[in-house]
């Protein structure tokens, strides 16, 4: 794998965390919000009454992630209720993300952070909002706050359908090592632990896994390393913390498959078209965090690079070669933010009022985002290759209005700014001129454009166990920078019309939340969200693909009942319709979109000693086109965990997917061309659940 040589640049007026206000407070409180260390210790437990001004928003514990058995490290967004988490290639690639009736690929409409820096990739060699979480140690978080809406005004792009973000540790009270062995070669070590070194909190945390995988044909090969070192010094008021994050993974892919392949025998549900994809990536990242008293601020720098190969088509492209291609990313992050809480003002006896105020900026220095056609992964021609410049500031204000001790309102302002400047690289600067003939000269170029966001909320306390909402807000998601310059069809040289930067989104909803003496948390939300426009740059084939306005609404239903420190259960269920605006022809139904996603588990913890935890998830079907003449089928997937403390030691037992499901991971339906035929063919392709696997795993604590 390609190593860059970087310098990290200076951030100067760093900023606060985008999501958060105060630094142990969770980022689901507004301004209002004073609570500190129950919220970072407790989770789902957490009473959020009188600090959430949505049904929609929550805070998960390390506790509810530990228990957790999980395939793969994407997989803890789904703790986020309603949020399905998927895969249709290699270990190392972002998961496919699915939320309130969107596929939103890789993260385009879900934004994600991990201790304050950005996670979403805009302008994206594979797709835009690219969100990959592999960087992260699970082991190393310590609380995971979501938002589900565009109602909070310290959330900007890729804000429509939500946001969440990570906390890690500063300190922990134990430190553990554990390592984990599986079929097909599964392995993984990780250490995590604190010391005082220089004056303050020492926090790190190591990881490395591989893993063969369960394919026919392909050695998945997975060899990836994680790395995570903090440095913490308590102020006077507040703190200051440096953390430094290393990552570096490689693996080969098995991607999706034609259904027609494995009902000919050509493959069986395990194998693949094409055995030499893969990909390899890596990022390393500097931040600061500091909150003294009313301020708070962020900084942060990020060297990313990825090199991923791909074949979805086979031979569709009347090309010898195949259809194999390459997509490049390599950049420089950098950005932060800073808010500051107002003092309190006392309007009256019974009235309060709140501000904060915060700006944000961002910067992409993508060096080089390409696409190349490939043959068992040797270039043999550049379809696109650009570097961008992608710059944005954005600035806040939220309102929080105490009116009696039933009423508060909260609204807040945003502004966002843009700029692009894209410019072609095909051939190094030589020519102009890619691998079908076509010259992209055209295709470099600048823009920019702003956005104006209103939120209002209105909370209504019904008794000290239940609170209603009342949400409004706007949010937007950036489009890919070559698609807001692209003029010329990187394919075919035909003149394409440029898209719209920002795209806008509004969102409605009523909610309900109830919490009763610690044993039962319940939250209820009916929801709509209008987007502008589904358009996007399609990274798959360097050029932009125009879809309508589409419309969003549905239920939400989240309960949790802990009938003793033994026994809790949980059940989160979404209902979701969603399609485009207008009656447009060929059919209105969003592809990908689920209508029905079940989550549901158990948990138990007999004398401190064994413990398990049962979940399953329900996956609806999904319309795969627009005229709803083929639908993907449901899936449904289990996981248990049962583990057993002893001393200093616990030993734990995963099985993945219990009942031995071959339900689909994930389903498309698009054209292809097979070797043995003459002509491409209409079909549904899919990713297949891994086969069930056992892991063991021993954990010592010191």
């Amino acid at each position: 794998m390609k190593h860059n040589q970087w310098l990290l640049p200076i951030v100067l007026g760093s900023t606060a965390l985008p999501f958060s206000t105060l630094a142990e407070t969770s980022d689901s409180a507004g301004p209002e919000n004073e609570t500190l260390e129950t919220i970072t210790v407790e989770g789902r437990k957490t009473n959020l009454i009188g600090d959430a001004i949505s049904a929609s928003e929550g805070i998960v514990g390390q506790e509810e992630i530990s228990i957790r058995p999980l395939l793969r490290t994407g997989e803890v967004l789904e703790l986020v209720p309603g949020m399905v988490v998927t895969q249709h290639s290699g270990t190392g690639k972002a998961n496919q993300y699915f939320l309130r009736g969107f596929n939103l690929d890789h993260g385009t409409d879900f934004s994600t952070f991990v201790d304050g820096m950005p996670v979403n990739m805009r302008s994206h060699g594979h797709g835009q909002g690219y969100t990959d979480l592999n960087f992260l140690i699970p082991e190393s978080v310590e609380r995971l706050s979501y938002k589900k809406g565009s109602y909070y005004a310290d959330v900007g792009d890729f804000s429509g359908a939500g946001h969440a973000a990570f906390s890690t540790f500063k300190k922990v009270e134990q430190g553990q090592v554990e390592l984990t062995l599986g079929e097909d070669n599964y392995h993984r070590f990780v250490v995590l632990n604190d010391a005082q070194i220089a004056g303050g909190d020492t926090l790190y945390a190591f990881s490395h896994t591989g893993y063969n995988g369960p394919w026919t044909d392909i050695d998945e090969d997975l060899d990836k390393t994680n790395l995570l070192l903090k440095q913490t010094y308590e102020l006077e008021d507040g703190f200051i913390s440096a953390t430094f994050m290393a990552y570096d993974n490689t693996w080969n892919s098995a991607d999706q498959i034609p259904g027609r392949a494995v009902e000919s025998g050509l493959i069986d549900e395990l194998g693949s078209i094409d055995t030499s994809v893969g990909g390899e990536s890596s990022r390393y990242s500097l931040s600061v965090d500091w909150q003294q008293g009313q301020w708070q601020a962020n900084a942060y720098a990020i060297n990313y690079d990825m090199t991923l190969w791909s074949n979805f088509t086979y031979l569709l492209d009347d090309n010898v070669d195949g259809d194999q291609f390459e997509q490049v990313d390599d950049r420089t992050i950098w950005g932060g933010s800073l808010s500051y809480k107002l003092d309190e003002i006392k309007l009256s006896n019974d009235m309060a009022m709140n501000n904060l105020v915060g700006i944000e900026l961002r910067n992409d220095d993508v060096a080089e985002v390409g696409l190349f056609r490939t043959k068992e992964r040797q270039r043999l021609g550049t379809i696109r290759r650009d570097s961008v410049d992608e710059f944005s500031l954005g600035a806040y204000w939220q309102n929080s209005i105490d009116w009696n001790e039933r009423v508060r309102t909260v609204i807040g302002l945003r502004h966002d700014y843009y700029d692009f400047d894209v410019r072609d690289r095909v051939g190094n600067g030589a020519t102009s001129t890619n691998i079908n003939n076509v010259n992209l000269a055209a295709n470099s170029g600048e823009s920019d454009d702003s956005q104006t966001s209103l939120k209002a909320n209105v909370i209504y306390s019904i008794n000290d166990a239940w609170e209603g909402y009342l949400s409004y807000g706007q949010g937007f998601h950036s489009n890919d920078a070559r698609g807001t310059t692209i003029r010329i069809d990187p394919s075919n040289g035909e003149a394409v019309d440029a898209v719209d930067p920002l795209v806008k989104s509004t969102g409605y909803e009523l909610g309900l939340r109830g919490y009763m003496s610690e044993l039962f948390n319940v939250s209820i939300a009916l929801w709509q969200l209008d987007l502008d426009s589904e358009l996007l740059f399609v990274g798959d084939a360097g050029n932009t693909e125009a879809s309508d306005a589409s419309e969003r609404h549905g239920l939400e239903l989240t309960t949790y009942y802990y009938f003793n420190e033994t026994l809790s259960v949980d059940l989160e269920y979404a209902y979701t319709e969603a399609k485009f605006a207008g009656n447009p022809e060929g059919g209105d139904l969003i592809p990908g979109a689920p209508k029905h996603v079940v989550q549901a588990g158990v948990n138990v913890d007999i004398d401190e000693a064994w413990f398990g935890s049962f979940r399953v998830r329900y996956f609806g079907k999904r319309p795969l086109i627009e005229d709803g003449s083929v639908y993907s089928d449901a899936s449904f997937i289990s996981n248990l965990r049962v583990g057993y403390r002893d001393g200093p030691l616990t030993y734990k037992v995963d099985v993945l997917n219990l009942t031995n499901s071959n339900d689909h991971d994930i389903d498309y339906f698009y054209e292809s061309q097979l070797a043995s035929e003459m002509n491409p063919v209409e079909d549904v392709h899919y990713h297949v659940f891994e086969p069930r696997t056992i892991r063991l795993s021993v954990n010592y604590q010191f």
